[in-house]
């Protein structure tokens, strides 16, 4: 049987390269849940996607895919994607596994920026899953870091889990280092209120949160990559929750 890793590179294919309905039906539940706000929820509505995507000519580029129990994250970004917002965008996709196919999904979408303030883009930077031995250690050092520096925006506490000011940003908007995100974190009015699931592996661990961004509900997702038990680098996707969705699933 092949690998929760494989069967997800399986999936995506079916949807996002092939756009093949019979895989999709081999790959995906057919209770297939989704929390995607623009598409409504079950099998039949992503199928129906697939004539769009393949007159588009889209396709994806995979950066790193983590592997969580029966949660799957995939890095991407999309080509062609104007049917998701832009021509091409960053996404964070999580899957949900059940008896080796897709059951379910949640995601948070931002347009490609080509200009960043730290000089990286989006998506580059370390991709290796290391520290095997370490997941849950590490899943616990930044769960705590949201909820006891982001949340309650106690940077006092930042030199715990941020030593000698490495920090990589790969945000578009924030330079590197823990001053500068405190800095856009007050700008911004950026303010994470409840952290929904965390998912990890090894060096790489992803926090799915709902929080507020100039006074916008919005879905936040941070994957901060782990090194000898500090955090040294960041990427996220954050997405605005709209008034009306697809669906009654919510994005969370």
């Amino acid at each position: 049987m092949d690998s929760p890793k494989t069967i997800v590179k399986k999936a995506m294919d079916a949807l996002f390269k092939n756009f093949s309905e019979d895989q999709m039906r081999l790959l995906y539940t057919s209770d297939y849940i989704q929390h995607n706000p623009n598409v409504p929820t079950g099998l039949d509505a992503v199928i129906g996607l697939l004539p769009l995507l393949k007159e588009a000519n889209f396709s994806y580029t995979t950066h790193r895919v983590i592997e969580d129990g029966d949660l799957l994250l995939t890095h991407t970004t999309y080509h062609n994607a104007s049917v998701f917002g832009a021509d091409t965008v960053i996404a964070f996709d999580l899957w949900r596994m059940e008896n080796g196919k897709v059951a379910e999904h949640w995601d948070s979408i931002i347009p490609k920026h080509t200009e960043t303030a730290s000089g990286r883009s989006q998506v580059d930077g370390e991709s290796e899953v290391t520290d095997l031995d370490k997941t849950e250690e590490n899943k616990a050092l930044v769960k705590s870091f949201v909820a006891d520096v982001l949340i309650p925006e106690d940077f006092s506490k930042m030199d715990h889990y941020i030593s000698n000011g490495l920090y990589d940003q790969h945000n578009p908007l924030v330079k590197d280092g823990p001053e500068a995100l405190q800095e856009v974190i007050a700008d911004s009015g950026l303010k994470n209120h409840k952290i929904h699931r965390v998912v990890g592996e090894g060096n790489f661990v992803l926090t799915q949160c709902e929080g507020i961004w100039n006074d916008k509900p919005v879905a936040i997702y941070d994957l901060f990559r782990v090194a000898d038990g500090q955090i040294v680098e960041h990427w996220d996707v954050i997405q605005e929750i709209p008034a009306k969705m697809a669906h009654n699933n919510s994005m969370f």
